[in-house]
């Protein structure tokens, strides 16, 4: 109860994830150390607080001094109108990029203040409608979101709408059935075709494997739209070549570790397999580590989906053949453009499409390519 007390105070200051991670990692030390003093686990309290007291007042007029900072700086900052973004989490490449793109889209408009929030974990849904809910009371101008949940982030949006903040959707879309069943509104959608790109990855898969093989697919959360569509993308077209058969489909949660265990069990089971397509990148550099521990390490084409830093780099050293490159920067940067012109009374179109094209090595090792698309460039500009 304190942590999400602790935890909702933040949001409402507007304090990063990050600085929020540390903070709540303090609380936690705090109370184990009150409850070993409590007990006297081979602690003395006279004698511990007498020995650390003048750290221990140091510490105090710090964290008195950075409470008191971070109101008047809060305070201050309050008159200046806000645009929030709101990402699935800061912990997954794709996302940082997409943070990155956002701030460099508001550099051009100083007038407002932007916030950037995400949960923990890729699937908390409801921490993001708890994002929606302080935005709101914060009474922020926009929201950009890039929601965990096509279906359960409506509820946020519908209170939203009932206080007039206009809603920009990245990334993934929603549950359009549903959204019209509720009447809720949002005003664009900012990203790239997730089917689209599941085509692509496919067709480059087929070219690779000269119409022959057979191959394993790695899918997201169960039941995410962005999954789904990228995995249907995929199927639709994999069908049309009855040489490749799919021997295996199995969700690895977006993760690596997931994607490396889901992988050695694929390849436990089929010993002869050519191929393997994972849903996005960190999934794929899963599948990378356990190929190479198989000791099957160019007998099995991987193909990711992002086009993540690391991934680019598992395609410059050969481990993978190539990712669906999406330039979550770009949406980042595009929807707090979008997000401004609302604001100012401007309308925008309700699809604003992202370019979507297939990585390979070829391409990274073209100088324009690197300069034009690396993440460092990137961040300079």
């Amino acid at each position: 109860m304190i942590i999400s007390v602790i935890r909702n105070g933040l949001n409402l200051l507007n304090v990063s994830s990050f600085i929020q991670q540390i903070v709540i990692g303090v609380v936690i030390i705090l109370a184990v150390l009150i409850d070993r003093l409590k007990y006297g686990q081979g602690l003395n309290p006279k004698s511990f607080f007498k020995k650390h007291a003048i750290l221990l007042t140091v510490l105090l007029i710090l964290a008195v001094s950075g409470l008191v900072f971070t109101g008047i700086r809060s305070r201050a900052r309050a008159r200046i109108p806000k645009i929030c973004s709101i990402m699935k989490t800061l912990n997954n490449p794709f996302f940082i990029d997409m943070a990155e793109g956002a701030k460099k889209g508001i550099k051009e408009h100083p007038e407002y203040r932007l916030i950037i929030q995400a949960p923990e974990r890729e699937v908390d849904v409801e921490q993001q409608v708890r994002y929606m809910e302080n935005m709101i009371t914060d009474k922020v101008k926009a929201i950009c979101i890039t929601p965990s949940g096509s279906k359960e982030i409506l509820s946020g949006l519908a209170l939203a709408n009932r206080a007039g903040i206009p809603v920009i959707v990245i990334d993934t879309r929603l549950d359009e059935e549903l959204v019209k069943k509720r009447n809720v509104k949002y005003a664009a959608f900012n990203g790239s075709d997730n089917y689209e790109g599941g085509e692509i990855a496919a067709q480059f898969m087929a070219k690779k494997l000269n119409g022959k093989g057979k191959i394993a697919v790695l899918e997201g959360i169960a039941g995410a739209q962005t999954s789904d569509l990228r995995k249907q993308g995929f199927m639709d077209v994999i069908k049309h070549y009855p040489g490749i058969k799919v021997v295996a489909s199995q969700t690895a949660d977006w993760e690596r570790g997931k994607g490396f265990d889901v992988t050695q069990n694929i390849l436990q089971a089929h010993r002869d397999i050519h191929g393997i397509f994972a849903c996005n990148d960190l999934m794929a550099l899963g599948a990378v580590a356990a190929v190479e521990q198989a000791e099957m390490k160019g007998k099995v084409i991987i193909v990711g989906f992002d086009a993540t830093e690391d991934a680019q780099k598992a395609i410059l050293q050969g481990k993978m053949a190539g990712s669906v490159a999406q330039y979550p920067a770009l949406m980042g940067e595009e929807a707090v453009k979008y997000a401004v012109k609302i604001i100012q009374g401007e309308e925008i179109p309700k699809e604003i499409k992202i370019k979507i094209e297939m990585l390979t090595k070829e391409m990274l090792e073209n100088d324009e390519y690197g300069k034009k698309n690396s993440r460092s460039k990137n961040r300079e500009n």
